[in-house]
C-alpha cells in the first residue's frame, strides 16, 4: 500500500534574486531507527542540509507495510507543520531538500520519488544530475512505465522499480540502473522496511554514513540502546541529530541497512581515481561539515592564506563576503597582516520566496542580502574575498556598494580558479555562454566589475588547500591533492558527456577533455539488462 500526502501542488513559482550564485542541485538525508521518531530526525537533518536546496522539500517514511510521501515547494519549515509529522510514522524514512538543475521546477520534480510498479514501493532521493536518461526514459515509456515529471530522478527511481520487479532483488535493481546511468549522483532509498544508499562511481557528489546511540548511557541500570543508522549529504546532518560519522559511502557502493545490520556491496566497479566535486569545500557544503577528514572551514582558511600568497595586495583591511567568503577572507588577513573587519552585513532573513520579486527589487539585487558597514570601510583600501564569479553581476552590484559607502579602493581576491567550463553533474552552470570567465579576460571582468585589482585563486594553489583523496603511489607530501572534479575550471570532465547532452552548451573554439569516452546507449538496453540474469545466478541467497 502507498499513501501520498502531497499537499498543495500549486503553480506557485520559487522567485530568487541571486541569479550570479552557484547553486547545487540538493541534499538528501536517510534513517534506519526503529523505535525513534524518524520523521522528525529527518526533519531536523533537512533543516542542517537546507543550504543545498530551497525550492522543494520532502520526506518518506516506511513503516513495514506502508510507505507514506509529504512533499511540497517551499522552504522546510514551509512545507512541514507539527500536524504533517504527526502522521508520518515508521521505522525508516528518506528526505530531501531541492535546487532543481534537471528537470522542471514543480510539484511532481520534488523527491522523494515514488516508483510502484506491481507490488514494489520505493522512495528514491537523489543529489546530482544524471547526463544520459533522455534515450532510457524514452524505452521505458515504450515498456508502458508512466512519468510525472521530466527529471533524472524520476528516471532513477523508474528503473529502478523496473528492474527490482523482474528480479525481486531491490540490490539487483539498483545495481542494474547504476550500470545504466551516468553522471554525478548520490542517492538515497527506502522500501518498507530497508534503506538503501549509493554513490556514482566517481564519488562526485558526497554521502556519508553516521551512527546513533547504540552506547549505554551510563546511567544505573540502564541497558544499551538499539543503534539507529543516517546517511546524509554532509556530517553537519549527522551533528545536529546527535549521530556520530563512520565513513563516507565508497564510489560505486550500496549499502543496504535493515534489522539485518548493515550489508554493503561494490555495485559497479569504482574509478581509477575518485572525482569528488572541490565546490563542495570552496562553496556548497557548511563551513563545519568534515570532508576527507578536515573541516570545511579549515580548507576555506587555508584557501585565503594561499590567495594572499599568490595574489598579495597593499590594503588597510580585509573583508569577506558573508558566509562563504568570511573563512578565506580571515586565512588572507593571517598571511598578508592585513587586519581582517567585517565590512558587510547579511539579512539572514532574505531567503526564497513564493513572492515574485519585482524589477525594482532585482534591480536592488545584493543590497536585499548585503548592507555595508559604513563607519567601518569608508576612507580604507579594502580587500574583498569571495568564493566565486560565475556570471558577473552580483560583484558588480558589490563594488558599486562599498565605493557607494565609502571605500577607497577595492581589491577583490576569489578563493577559486576562473570559471570557465560549464558543470554537468548537479550545479546549475551547464551553458558556457552563462560564465564570465570564458567570455573575458581578467583584465576584462576587473573593468567590467569596477574593482581597482582582481585575480583568482589558481588551480594547484587550490588542491593545495584540500584533503587528498586516493593519493596515487610515488607522490611527494607536498603533491596537490588528487581524486577531485575540476572540470569547471579545467574542461576535463571525468564523466563524458553524450552529444545529445552537451549540445549547444559549449562556446566555439572550447574543446572540453573527456576521460572517458561516452558510450552509446542501444535502443533496447533496459531490456537487454533485463534479460541479464549473471548477478542472479551468482548471489543465490541475495
Amino acid at each position: 500500500m502507498t499513501v501520498e500526502a502531497t499537499g498543495c501542488a500549486s503553480s506557485r513559482q520559487v522567485g530568487s534574486t541571486d541569479g550570479d550564485t552557484l547553486h547545487e542541485e540538493c541534499g538528501v538525508f536517510g534513517v534506519w531507527a526503529p523505535g525513534r521518531d524518524v520523521a522528525r530526525i529527518t526533519y531536523f537533518g533537512l533543516k542542517a542540509l537546507q543550504h543545498r536546496g530551497q525550492e522543494s522539500a520532502g520526506i518518506a517514511v516506511g513503516d513495514g507495510g506502508t510507505v507514506m510521501v509529504r512533499k511540497d515547494l517551499g522552504l522546510i519549515d514551509q512545507v512541514f507543520s507539527e500536524a504533517d509529522l504527526s502522521t508520518l510514522t515508521g521505522q525508516l524514512a528518506v528526505g530531501h531538500v531541492r535546487y532543481g538543475t534537471a528537470g522542471a521546477k514543480s510539484w511532481e520534480a520534488a523527491q522523494p520519488h515514488l516508483s510502484t510498479i506491481n507490488d514494489v514501493i520505493i522512495a528514491l532521493a537523489h543529489n546530482g544530475t544524471l547526463v544520459n536518461t533522455d534515450e532510457l526514459r524514452r524505452q521505458l515509456i515504450e515498456l508502458g512505465v508512466p512519468f510525472l515529471s521530466n527529471s533524472d530522478s524520476e528516471v532513477a527511481a523508474k528503473l529502478i522499480g523496473y528492474f527490482t520487479q523482474r528480479t525481486h532483488h531491490l540490490r539487483e535493481g539498483i545495481r542494474k540502473t547504476m550500470e545504466l546511468v551516468r553522471g554525478g549522483y548520490a542517492m538515497t532509498l527506502i522500501n518498507e522496511e530497508a534503506l538503501y544508499a549509493f554513490r556514482d562511481p566517481y564519488g562526485i557528489r558526497p554521502l556519508v554514513l553516521g551512527r546513533l546511540g547504540g552506547e549505554a548511557s551510563g546511567e544505573a541500570g540502564a541497558s544499551e540502546e538499539p543503534p539507529a543508522w543516517i546517511v546524509a549529504s554532509e556530517t553537519c546532518a549527522l551533528d545536529i541529530v546527535g549521530a556520530t560519522y563512520v565513513r563516507d559511502i565508497r564510489p560505486g557502493e550500496i549499502l543496504r541497512i535493515s534489522a539485518e545490520g548493515l550489508v554493503s556491496e561494490q555495485g559497479v566497479p569504482a574509478a581509477k581515481e575518485s572525482a569528488e566535486c572541490i565546490f563542495e569545500q570552496v562553496y556548497f557544503a557548511r563551513p563545519d561539515s568534515f570532508m576527507g577528514g578536515k573541516s570545511v572551514y579549515a580548507c576555506r582558511y587555508d584557501m585565503g592564506c594561499q590567495l594572499a600568497r599568490e595574489v598579495p595586495v597593499e590594503a588597510d583591511m580585509v573583508i569577506g563576503v558573508p558566509d562563504s567568503g568570511l573563512p578565506p577572507a580571515e586565512g588572507y588577513a593571517a598571511v598578508s597582516g592585513i587586519p581582517f573587519g567585517e565590512g558587510l552585513i547579511k539579512n539572514r532573513y532574505v531567503a526564497r520566496t513564493f513572492i515574485q520579486p519585482t524589477q525594482e527589487l532585482r534591480a536592488m539585487g545584493v543590497r536585499m542580502k548585503l548592507n555595508p558597514l559604513r563607519d567601518n570601510i569608508a576612507g580604507k583600501r579594502l580587500v574583498v574575498i569571495d568564493d566565486s564569479i560565475v556570471r558577473g553581476t552580483t560583484m558588480v552590484q558589490l563594488v558599486r556598494m562599498l565605493r557607494q559607502a565609502g571605500a577607497a579602493e577595492v581589491h577583490v581576491r576569489i578563493n577559486s580558479p576562473e570559471v570557465v567550463w560549464p558543470c554537468f553533474y548537479g550545479i546549475d552552470t551547464d551553458v558556457q555562454t552563462q560564465l564570465i570567465s570564458a567570455n573575458k579576460t581578467v583584465e576584462e571582468i576587473r573593468a567590467f566589475i569596477g574593482a581597482d585589482s582582481l585575480a583568482f585563486l589558481s588551480v594547484e594553489g587550490l588542491l593545495a588547500c584540500v584533503p587528498a583523496i586516493g593519493v596515487r603511489a610515488g607522490e611527494g607530501a607536498g603533491a596537490p591533492a588528487r581524486g577531485y572534479c575540476t572540470a569547471c575550471f579545467t574542461g576535463v570532465y571525468p564523466v563524458a558527456i553524450p552529444e545529445s547532452f552537451g549540445r549547444d552548451k559549449f562556446m566555439d573554439g572550447y574543446d572540453p577533455c573527456n576521460l572517458t569516452e561516452s558510450p552509446v546507449l542501444p535502443r533496447d538496453i533496459v531490456q537487454e539488462k533485463d534479460r541479464d540474469h549473471s548477478w542472479e545466478a551468482s548471489h543465490p541467497g541475495a
